[in-house]
């Protein structure tokens, strides 16, 4: 059996562990076709017929995007429980993959209703794959061993290494060979990551070989017998939609999603900060940690508009030749993973810089920070829309700035984000207010979707005005979070006190804590 002494020797890969190649392929390969595919569908679906496309309106188009790019994040939280219970982490990420890849194919199948499923298929693969790959990420090491840092580092870095390969080759294949064939290129690339990740996967040994938490038979049973219930539901509603039996308005069900998952986290935060039996300490960490909560929903509800609205901005208002060249329109949205690797290694310095001398910002201060940079790229998009506005093409500089400004706000909120729900939750339940975070991102998704449904490309001279709101709000949010965050810095301090100190912060120490 692998202990996590053996893996502290293993250096196989750039001086991590072996099992780290595997996983960093896989999600490489599996990204590659998630964001290659991203960064076509609302594009796909707003091509008119003559361009092979779905003729969908705008409002429908980006609201059936954030629904999908929502549901993706929503469906992590079941993944990670079927993993931790029934599958284990090893064979969830290969069953994941497997529904990835059929997803990708029947998508690069001509048809308004293959669409559509591969759609479904897709989301509940990445839902399976997605949070237990980089679970077993963490599993590799042991609480003492100090590469965990940069093994996530490493891991990231596949992440965007994917997504550039799925933006230039899904967006070349698309422009030169038709939307199918980029889709099906989606599904090749999922494919190469399954054939790796079942021939190197010795290298993993006993990490996410068996399910942590496994329940009982009986609950077992019941549990598949709901999960089969479940996909079968889902096959008959979409049997109905596809037939006319059921007509649906893409746009209300976006907004009843975002309303009701909204009230699911609302409704688990209040129950966790009011019935968990947490001391004062806990429950002031656990304000600090709203903050960022709601700044995170808010800078995704503007990031994500890259491939919705700013994706039809560069396809339709942006001029794109060079020369004899035309430059599909999903290369641009490639901008934020060039520049993520590129400014990732000074932004990890800086903090660390900051640290020694003794200058920390606090995680409210830096999540309002990376919103605020995030809305100055509205401002940019102000600007280009007024240029559209006036019947002009804007150069594609325009953008780019828009993309890098954001990838700043990305790098000052993110991973900012992530470290404070480690350290501000209590310990005992890490793992629940991580999926409790993670609905932070469905929900700036879906609610991005809405956003992008007013910026049409046919009516660019209310763009401008548009740009300007999003800027202004979410400044005004940044500020507000800003205040706030001078009175609750005191608080995440508190994070510091070793829990068990705190009256009622009782820790079975005989219950895992679950890795999302």
């Amino acid at each position: 059996m692998t202990t996590k002494t053996t893996m502290k020797n293993d250096t196989g890969f750039f001086g991590h562990p072996g099992g780290l190649s595997t996983l960093f392929f896989t999600e490489m390969w599996e990204r590659m076709s998630y964001y290659g595919m991203r960064a076509l569908l609302v594009l796909y679906m707003t091509a008119s017929m003559q361009e092979n496309g779905l003729a969908i309106t705008v409002a429908s188009a980006t609201a059936i995007y954030g629904l999908y790019t929502g549901a993706v994040y929503f469906m992590g939280l079941p993944g990670g429980w079927i993993a931790d219970r029934l599958l284990g982490g090893q064979r969830a990420v290969w069953y994941g993959g497997i529904v990835i890849m059929c997803g990708h194919i029947v998508l690069a199948i001509p048809g308004d209703h293959t669409f559509f499923i591969g759609l479904i298929l897709v989301v509940l693969g990445t839902g399976l794959l997605k949070p237990n790959i980089g679970a077993m990420v963490g599993q590799l090491y042991s609480s003492e061993d100090e590469r965990r840092d940069s093994g996530y580092t490493l891991y990231y870095m596949g992440i965007n290494i994917g997504s550039i390969i799925g933006y230039f080759v899904c967006g070349y294949l698309q422009t030169n060979m038709g939307w199918h064939w980029a889709f099906g290129a989606a599904a090749v690339g999922m494919g190469l990551g399954l054939i790796q990740y079942r021939i190197t996967l010795p290298k993993l040994e006993t990490v996410g070989q068996i399910a942590p938490q496994p329940l009982s038979p009986k609950a077992t049973r019941v549990s598949w017998g709901v999960i089969v219930a479940f996909l079968v539901a889902l096959a008959l509603v979409s049997f109905s939609i596809m037939t006319g039996l059921l007509t649906i308005n893409p746009v209300s069900i976006a907004q009843n999603v975002a309303i009701g998952i909204t009230a699911i986290f609302c409704i688990y935060y209040a129950a966790i900060f009011f019935f968990s039996n947490l001391n004062g300490d806990e429950k002031k960490r656990l304000l600090a940690l709203l903050l960022v909560c709601i700044a995170s929903i808010c800078f995704w509800a503007g990031f994500e508009q890259a491939g919705s609205s700013l994706n039809l901005f560069g396809r339709d208002l942006t001029d794109r030749m060079i020369g004899t060249f035309e430059i599909p329109a999903a290369w641009f949205l490639s901008a934020n993973s060039i520049f993520l690797v590129i400014l990732s290694p000074f932004f990890a310095a800086l903090w660390i810089n900051l640290s020694k001398r003794m200058i920390n910002p606090s995680y409210g201060f830096k999540s309002a920070l990376g919103l605020i940079i995030m809305a100055t790229g509205f401002i940019v998009m102000f600007f280009a829309a007024q240029f559209a506005a006036s019947g002009l093409k804007v150069a594609p500089y325009w953008l780019i700035a828009t993309y890098f400004l954001h990838t700043v706000g990305e790098l000052c909120l993110s991973p900012v984000a992530l470290s404070a729900v480690s350290k501000l939750s209590p310990k005992r339940m890490a793992g629940q207010m991580m999926g409790v975070f993670v609905l932070t991102y469905s929900i700036g998704n879906v609610v991005a979707g809405l956003l992008a449904g007013n910026f049409d490309p046919e009516k660019p001279a209310e763009m401008p005005d548009l740009y300007m709101q999003i800027t202004l709000f979410s400044i005004a949010i940044g500020i507000v979070i800003f205040l706030l965050a001078l009175k609750t810095r005191k608080w995440e301090k508190l994070a510091e006190k070793p829990e068990d100190d705190h009256p009622g912060a009782v820790i079975d120490a005989n219950e895992p804590i679950k890795q999302n």
